[in-house]
């Protein structure tokens, strides 16, 4: 008789063993397939939220080959300079009564452009292997508007130089070229400073000019030496009632033409800046895309993708 209620008793354990050992993995098989779902959903999310920024894009780049069309000066009363507002993706594609769209999750799309000539851009500071004074010094005068240390303009310069300007047989040793903004951090400036800078400052592959019908006051100020900036105030009012077409007609505003240099201004861009953000749910997905126009042909030349969480409606 104990031997065999030992013997049950054994039985009855083993049974139970192998019950939680069966429950154990059918739940891990179950949180693996759960898991395995939510990844899948997320990627999916994140591979459509790509191909409708890839379409706003797109759009962008149609609205800039219909602007280039024109022929005229780029300015800020044109289609391209007015930002879409956050809205309802839904707005944007045919509504169909037998297919009810709004089943699905909500998502909401908005962007901008931004003329990117309307900035300094900092490539103008290296000519070759040296740093070319007189655009330091319009740097130097855009730092002081900007509020920023008095050591922010040489220390961009040298790190440009260096990047930019080797030649020698150290050239190994030379720091790596930044292509944006953010990376100026490589050469020690503070991120806040860079932040102070964003709106007059940027960093592009080839000289260019400041679009006197997109740049702000203190931009056109610093570029244009012996321009105070009541001058400089006064020809941004004055575009407000129309574009000017040409230097020349800008030059006529002014107490003397020799304060703007078509060397350093001009009318026409070539370089933008477009943005695009989606919104799903709790989750956002933004891109920021630097284009070249290049006659009709509108190219991407960077473009970055930032994934965030909503935190705030």
């Amino acid at each position: 008789m104990p031997s065999a209620r030992r013997s049950r008793g054994a039985a009855l354990l083993i049974a139970m063993s192998l019950l939680v050992l069966v429950t154990t993995l059918a739940a891990g098989m179950v949180w693996q397939q759960h898991r395995a779902i939510q990844v899948e959903a997320a990627e999916r999310s994140r591979t459509q939220s790509a191909w409708i920024l890839n379409g706003a894009l797109d759009w962008a780049r149609l609205i800039l080959r219909e602007d280039a069309r024109s022929g005229g000066p780029t300015a800020l009363s044109e289609p391209w300079a007015t930002p879409l507002a956050e809205a309802r993706l839904s707005t944007f594609l045919a509504s169909d009564k037998d297919n009810n769209s709004d089943s699905g999750p909500d998502a909401f799309l908005s962007g901008s452009i931004v003329d990117l000539q309307s900035r300094y851009n900092l490539r103008n500071l290296i000519d070759g292997t040296k740093v070319v004074d007189s655009e330091l010094a319009a740097l130097t005068r855009l730092c002081e508007s900007a509020g920023v240390p008095t050591d922010t303009a040489p220390r961009i310069a040298e790190g440009l130089r260096a990047a930019w300007g080797s030649i020698d047989a150290q050239a190994a040793a030379a720091p790596l070229a930044p292509r944006t903004l953010a990376q100026l951090q490589w050469f020690g400036l503070d991120p806040a400073v860079i932040d102070r800078l964003q709106s007059f400052v940027v960093l592009l592959p080839v000289r260019t000019t400041v679009n006197i019908n997109t740049a702000d006051a203190e931009v056109i100020s610093a570029v244009s030496p012996g321009l105070d900036a009541g001058a400089a105030q006064a020809l941004v009012q004055g575009r407000q009632r129309g574009a000017y077409k040409s230097i020349d007609l800008a030059r006529g505003k002014l107490s003397s033409p020799n304060l703007l240099d078509p060397k350093n201004v001009g009318v026409v861009s070539n370089y933008f800046e477009v943005r695009g953000r989606l919104r799903l749910d709790e989750r956002a997905l933004e891109e920021r895309s630097i284009v070249e126009r290049r006659g009709l042909d509108v190219v991407p030349i960077l473009r970055e993708r930032v994934a965030s969480v909503v935190t705030d409606r």
